[in-house]
């Protein structure tokens, strides 16, 4: 029972404690709802809370943005207050005009309006909007004052021309711009300059152009006359004479002047205009007188071509004096106009090349026209005309030596070879750049000689076949050029080579002139035959012309008779002819030398052999030894 008893106290006790859990947690589950609901309220609260701030922060946002609008609108508005009040100051300047205003002061004005024309353009507000409009009005107004202001300035320190030979002939510098108009042009040029980039248009400066407008006529005129004067010289009373350069030259004194005057004017462009635009403007500039320069020699070139034999040096000179004056502008300019001047160079380059091959071309048909030739042997014009044409060409010895160079050896011996390339440009298949170009022309003077005398030589011999006459026309000829080199500066470039050639000459010439001693030499030549005892004495030891003659038969002394009195015809005619003939006093010399050294020792031995054929009566020996040397003498 105790058991039982214990049992259920225990029950009961254990009951208790489950009724006392049990009601804990029907009150924890209780206060759970009422902690989630009030959960769900604090939660509720919160987002109505949130949605509260969010709308608070937008305003307040809201309100700090209009707060900047305004702000930045009353300082956009105190700015265009300002830039209405620094407008109508500079609008002002700009209507005075840079002269008035002063360059300084009117270009500040306008850098500060293009300042405000580049915040106008960047702000929203339509009052600056409608600003930027007039601003470009008036700042297109002060570029155009500056440039009229540019020109203006240029012009009054531009005359229309001036007199080239002043300066020229007194050796003195052509004038460039004034100091003071310097620096206002080159302020002024400055910011036109950078304003026309800034603009971003492609076309040159305005003051490039100006430039070139106001002082390109400049040049042109002030070398006009020369120009003119250039072509005007050339034309001779006689076409016939050569061509001479001189101190007064036409073309010297023109290259002269476009010299010294190109010179002053690139100084004045480099005082005017920045580094980067010197090459522009000073083409352009020059461009008219360029231009000018190429056409006169175009009308030089076609009266050298006119007159080739007589003015092709001054196609030389022309080469030369061009040249000169394109080297020296190059290497004060650095080469801005060398192409110019090769261009305008050109044409007279070209026929001073081909003149060398025309002159030959020339000289040959000249001989091969003649239909006749003097009956007396003596000389004709055309040698000396064509040695003096050689002659002329030692005063334009380096031109000439240069387009050797340019032709090469033997370039000449064709008009083909010597047009070279056709755009006129030397044959660089020919062109050695180490060659001598003295030496090449001394081999073009004696191909020159070979073929002029080759060339009369030919004519004398279809016209008078192999008579002695050839041979004083000949020999007349050869003297003469061989006179007229050696009392020339082509000497020097020739002793070498010329000697040679005359000599060769020469003997051509006494081969045919001896001919006639031949004729005559012939009746000396005895082929007497006697019998051994009764042989005549020859060689060492006095002849004795008695005991020869007689030893000899009727027969042989009847034709020593006839021997004597047929030389004596023969050579009374010799005699004649040889006086008759028009010789140089060296030809004459020449001859009579020969015909002496040919003739005299032969009748000598004949004249003391024979005698006595006719007992000194002088029937038939007509000549002495003495009266025979004495004729000879008096041919000399």
């Amino acid at each position: 029972m105790a058991i039982r008893n214990s049992i259920s106290r225990q029950a009961a006790e254990e009951e208790a404690e489950v009724d006392v859990i049990r009601s804990h947690l029907e009150t924890r589950a209780q206060m759970t709802k009422k902690i989630e609901a009030a959960l769900v309220r604090v939660v509720n609260n919160g987002n109505t809370l949130d949605g509260a701030v969010q709308s608070l922060g937008t305003e307040t946002k809201k309100l700090q943005e209009l707060i900047q609008n305004v702000r930045s609108t009353r300082a956009e508005l105190e700015r265009i207050s300002q830039q209405v009040d620094s407008k109508n100051d500079d609008e002002k300047i700009i209507r005075m005009g840079p002269e008035k205003a002063g360059v300084t002061q009117y270009i500040n004005a306008l850098k500060r309006l293009n300042k405000t024309l580049g915040a106008s353009k960047k702000s929203s507000l339509r009052t600056t909007q409608d600003a930027v409009a007039d601003l470009q009005r008036l700042i297109k107004s002060g570029n155009t004052q500056l440039e009229a202001y540019f020109d203006k300035l240029l012009r009054s320190d531009t005359p229309r021309s001036i007199e080239p030979l002043h300066y020229t002939t007194k050796n003195e510098p052509f004038p460039v711009l004034s100091e003071d108009k310097n620096a206002k042009l080159g302020v002024l040029n400055d910011y036109i300059s950078k304003a026309h980039r800034e603009s971003g248009v492609s076309e040159q400066s305005p003051a490039v152009k100006i430039y070139a407008e106001v002082r390109g006529p400049y040049l042109q005129f002030t070398l006009a006359n020369l120009a003119s004067a250039s072509v005007n010289t050339v034309k001779k009373k006689n076409p016939t004479d050569i061509y001479r350069a001189g101190p007064m030259s036409g073309i010297g004194m023109y290259a002269q002047a476009i010299e010294g005057l190109l010179l002053a004017e690139f100084e004045s462009v480099c005082r005017v205009f920045s580094r980067e635009d010197w090459s522009i403007v000073f083409q352009s500039t020059t461009q008219g007188a360029i231009s000018e320069l190429a056409r006169t020699l175009r009308e030089l070139n076609i009266h050298i071509k006119q007159h080739l034999a007589v003015d092709c040096f001054l196609a030389y000179e022309i080469v030369e004096v061009i040249t000169n004056v394109s080297n020296t502008l190059a290497r004060e300019t650095g080469e801005l106009l060398k192409e110019s001047f090769t261009a305008a160079l050109r044409p007279v380059k070209e026929t001073a090349k081909l003149s060398l091959a025309e002159l030959l071309e020339a000289m040959k048909q000249r001989v091969n026209g003649l239909q006749t030739l003097p009956l007396d042997g003596a000389p004709i014009p055309i040698v000396s005309e064509s040695i003096r044409s050689l002659q002329g060409m030692v005063a334009f010895l380096r031109p000439v030596s240069n387009i050797m160079i340019s032709l090469g050896d033997g370039g000449w011996k064709s008009v083909a070879a010597a047009r070279g390339a056709p755009d006129g440009t030397p044959n660089l298949s020919s062109y050695d750049v180490t060659a001598d170009g003295q030496e090449i022309f001394a081999n073009y003077c004696i191909d020159f000689a070979e073929t002029l005398l080759s060339a009369l030589d030919a004519k004398a011999r279809m016209i008078f076949g192999k008579k002695p006459v050839v041979g004083v026309f000949m020999a007349n000829n050869i003297t003469i050029v061989d006179r007229m080199l050696r009392e020339s500066e082509l000497w020097p470039l020739l002793e070498q080579k010329a000697p040679l050639m005359i000599d060769t000459w020469r003997k051509k010439s006494k081969l045919l002139y001896m001919d006639m001693c031949r004729d005559v030499s012939v009746h000396l030549l005895d082929t007497i035959h006697t019998s051994r005892t009764q042989r005549p004495t020859s060689g060492q030891g006095a002849v004795d012309s008695a005991s020869i003659m007689k030893a000899l038969s009727s027969k042989d002394r009847d034709n020593i008779k006839s021997k004597f009195v047929s030389f004596n015809a023969s050579f009374d005619e010799m005699v004649k002819s040889h006086k008759s003939f028009n010789m140089e006093p060296e030809v004459r010399r020449m001859f009579a030398r020969d015909m002496q050294q040919t003739v005299e020792p032969l009748y000598n031995r004949f004249f003391d052999r024979y005698h006595e054929v006719d007992k000194g009566k002088g029937k038939y020996v007509k000549y002495d030894k003495a009266a025979m040397s004495s004729v000879f003498h008096a041919l000399y």
